[in-house]
């Protein structure tokens, strides 16, 4: 089978010839999937990373809101969405709400506790589940519990950890930051910062507050779940040798606690770590986990136009994590708002920016897309700089569009492009790019929930693998390179005969006896 560049007119003619399990070939030379054809495969799914305060202003103040949010679910359903993941919503005296102030309550600056129910309602009628950060290993140091310790109310002195006789001070923390800060009455933990004082889960009470927060918002409001922000510093190792251990059986207990109120409850963990520190969490405790050394290792590939060993650890891990789970979903990524943008990551470079997206979305687990990803917007630390507002337009004042941060990267002739609008009528787009990928992901089973299977093919700059299920399989192979690339299909990879799905830079693509013409920067996907 031979493709070559072609207009539109010869395009729709051959399309007849290319019907796949119910696909057919647009101008680009990709394969379209009808929405007809989506599958939604519980508990998998696709998830975008929402900041609020970045995406859509609804009243004209310059920051995003409930209702703003709510007026771009369609895009988001369009998109292929099934699942947000909503960055700190509760009252807050940062801009980034990860020190909670009232953990029953939302930021008024995004609207109401009413707003946001519809928000929740509205995305749920669109098949997207919401689930929002949970920010349990502390608190802010205005929240009224920590400002009654800071009174000597042994009740609430009592929901924080202070310093014994016995405690160093002076050391320091994972990553050189003072660790025991001072108050008029002691010396209280705060891992991450001052004002952002650390929960005492040894105290019975603080777990039933917890415990009672996270009903409120299953039942109450109806979100669906939680990403559970620095899960693997409930206990910190300033606790003792075994706060590892008493880290995994909090977890246990929280899952149990959060089942009673929603059995199909949602909780994903950020563990920022490696594979062996992971994989325990996953033991009863949270359902998933953050793939921080995945993410390292695809823009590792990408830049380097080679497979950086993503396949084998992997699979690898996988095989580890089954060990401890049987039911485990990795989350995966490629950044997200402690991170560098894709964009920046690779320097600007269209081609790897659409690698990136391409092996994100056709490995297994459930992948999160960061806002603004689809259409390549930039950023680098600090962190405001990588929570910008959401180019919906090419002019950064149209309505909606926030400017709650002065956006640096975006003006002038380096942010043409730069937009929701300038991208979704650009077949060739980024934005087109992910849309192509996430529909087609959705109307396969073995790309949604399919296991990961090495393959025989070993050449320079070309990364594959196989998605395996009981009821079928898909090969799918990435030239990462600038080079027209030849592959043997070798053994049972010749079962492999017709295209399921291919996206990229299409100059010809040929499928002639078990050998794979495949050119550069493209994905093709085929099947049996």
């Amino acid at each position: 089978m031979l493709i070559k560049k072609m207009n539109f007119i010869l395009a729709i003619a051959l399309a007849a010839t290319l019907l796949l399990a119910g696909c057919t070939e647009n101008a680009n030379h990709s394969i379209s999937f009808e929405k007809e054809d989506l599958k939604t495969i519980e508990p998998h799914g696709v998830y975008y990373e929402m900041f609020v305060r970045a995406f859509y202003d609804s009243t004209g103040d310059g920051i995003g809101d409930f209702k703003g949010a709510t007026s771009k679910l369609d895009y988001l359903q369009e998109l292929g969405v099934e699942g947000i993941w909503l960055m700190p919503i509760n009252p807050s005296p940062s801009y980034h709400g990860y020190d909670v102030i009232d953990y029953k309550d939302v930021n008024t600056d995004h609207g109401t506790m009413e707003e946001f129910k519809e928000f929740v309602e509205e995305a749920n009628k669109r098949g997207i589940k919401v689930i929002k950060d949970f920010v349990i290993n502390h608190s802010s140091e205005e929240h009224p519990w920590f400002q009654a310790a800071l009174q000597n109310d042994e009740t609430y002195r009592d929901y924080y950890v202070w310093a014994d006789e016995d405690t160093n001070t002076s050391q320091s923390g994972e990553w050189g930051q003072q660790v025991w800060l001072p108050a008029e009455n002691g010396y209280y933990e705060g891992v991450f910062w001052q004002g952002m004082p650390d929960l005492n889960m040894d105290n019975p009470k603080v777990r039933d507050e917890i415990y009672e927060i996270g009903r409120f918002w299953l039942e109450e409001v109806g979100v669906d779940g939680f990403r559970l922000d620095a899960a693997k510093h409930i206990y910190s190792s300033y606790h003792g040798s075994d706060y590892q251990e008493k880290n995994h059986e909090f977890w246990r207990e929280f899952r149990s606690e959060m089942e009673k109120a929603n059995p199909d409850v949602i909780l994903v963990g950020e563990v920022w770590d490696t594979a062996s520190v992971v994989a325990p969490y996953l033991d009863g405790g949270l359902q998933s986990a953050f793939n921080f050394d995945l993410s390292d290792k695809i823009l590792a590939s990408v830049t380097s136009e080679r497979d950086a060993g993503l396949v084998t650890d992997l699979e690898r891990t996988r095989n580890y994590f089954s060990k401890m789970s049987n039911d485990f979903i990795d989350s995966t990524f490629i950044t997200n708002h402690d991170i560098n943008r894709v964009m920046s990551e690779v320097n600007s470079n269209m081609n790897h920016a659409k690698m990136a997206a391409a092996l994100l979305l056709t490995l297994p687990g459930n992948p999160y897309i960061y806002y603004g990803e689809e259409i390549g917007m930039e950023g680098k630390k600090p962190d405001e700089d990588i929570r910008l507002p959401m180019r919906w337009y090419e002019d950064p004042n149209g309505t909606g569009q926030t400017t709650w941060r002065k956006d640096r990267y975006h003006g002038g002739e380096t942010g043409i492009g730069i937009s929701v609008e300038a991208q979704l009528s650009e077949a060739d787009s980024l934005i087109n790019h992910y849309k192509e990928l996430i529909h087609a992901r959705r109307a396969s089973e073995a790309l949604i929930a399919g296991e990961i299977k090495s393959t025989v093919i070993n050449e320079r700059g070309i990364l594959t693998f196989e998605r395996v299920t009981d009821h079928g399989e898909k090969l799918v192979i990435h030239n990462l390179t600038s080079e027209i690339k030849e592959i043997d299909l070798e053994g049972d990879l010749s079962n492999y005969k017709e295209y399921y799905f291919y996206l990229g830079h299409i100059e010809e693509i040929e499928l002639k006896n078990s050998t794979l013409k495949i050119p550069a920067y493209t994905t093709v996907i085929l099947q049996k």
